[in-house]
């Protein structure tokens, strides 16, 4: 079986005048389930849509009301989603002092996130070890060509080669050892469906835990960093 997983971001990586950051998304089990949900997602924005927004404009959380949040939200039913929300007063002052830095942490947050999320789907039985290939598409943003780059191999290396901590000469082993492949697109939401509804997603996230909600927030795998 292979795993499709979108992925979206929401709010600012500024400690300065920000207090959180999140990433959110989707895991499909199957090509036939995220197909299924492309058409669930497609509908709702669809009867959103009607005629207050023009059909080639993009339903983004920024854009749009609460209550058309709310439905473009639940319109994703009972898949499952996943999120990682970082408290930017928790990290390092370095880890802003330079723009690499900060995007290899925000890397290292949404790796730890989603394999924590994994993690919980294997003990419980939702998906099994023997993963055919994984399938994953980000909203695009100003991400370097060697980051993205940099942030394929870490996936990699957590998800299908393992990993080895030198402090502690201690080897983490991958979660799909026996995985063909990991392929990462960053695409234009506007033109990826589920990348909008995980932008939905994150937004949701954001909202409830900037607003100290997170305790109304159910059916999400969700990590905290640091």
């Amino acid at each position: 079986m292979d795993l499709f997983i979108y992925s979206d971001e929401s709010g600012v990586f500024d400690k300065e005048h920000n207090e959180i950051f999140v990433y959110g998304g989707l895991i499909f089990l199957g090509k036939k389930q995220k197909d299924e949900y492309v058409r669930r997602y497609l509908a709702a924005e669809k009867a959103i849509r009607g005629g207050k927004y023009t059909n080639g404009s993009e339903l983004k959380a920024c854009r749009i009301t609460n209550k058309e949040k709310g439905k473009l939200y639940r319109s994703m039913g009972n898949a499952i989603k996943f999120g990682v929300i970082v408290n930017q007063k928790n990290v390092l002052d370095r880890i802003f002092l330079s723009k690499k830095d900060k995007q290899r942490y925000l890397d290292y947050a949404y790796k730890i996130g989603l394999k924590r999320a994994l993690q919980q789907l294997i003990m419980t039985g939702i998906i099994e070890k023997n993963i055919d290939n994984i399938f994953m598409y980000n909203d695009e943003h100003s991400t370097a060509t060697n980051g993205r780059y940099e942030l394929r191999e870490g996936l990699e290396q957590e998800l299908k080669l393992g990993t080895y901590n030198m402090q502690y000469n201690k080897f983490f082993p991958p979660l799909f050892e026996t995985m063909q492949g990991i392929q990462l697109d960053f695409c234009d939401s506007k033109k990826v469906t589920l990348v909008r509804a995980a932008d939905i997603v994150a937004n949701r996230i954001y909202y409830m835990a900037l607003n100290r909600k997170l305790e109304n927030l159910s059916g999400i795998y969700l990590s905290t960093l640091p």
